[in-house]
């Protein structure tokens, strides 16, 4: 019985941040949970029928889920452009 020898390859690892998030993603997370935090104090005050939990909470919580959570996740610093001295 022959035991093979298998070589393992380096795994190549992209360049870049240790961590996919930056501190810009935490800070735009945090804004989303103060958001949201707000739309629920919204939500609760004031009688069922009243202006702040029919229109003003439903806006701000979509604000926070819709925009500020997906902003927090994708959010990217845009890479320097390469120059080029070669003249």
């Amino acid at each position: 019985m022959k035991k093979k020898n298998i070589k393992k390859s380096a795994v190549a690892r992209p360049k870049g941040p240790a961590l996919a998030f930056t501190r810009a993603n935490y800070l735009i997370f945090a804004l989303a949970i103060v958001v949201l935090i707000i739309g629920y104090l919204f939500l609760s005050i004031g009688p069922a029928d009243s202006v702040q939990s029919l229109t003003i909470a439903p806006i701000i919580l979509v604000i926070g889920y819709c925009v500020l959570v997906p902003l927090a996740i994708f959010w990217r610093k845009k890479a320097p452009a390469p120059t080029d001295k070669s003249e």
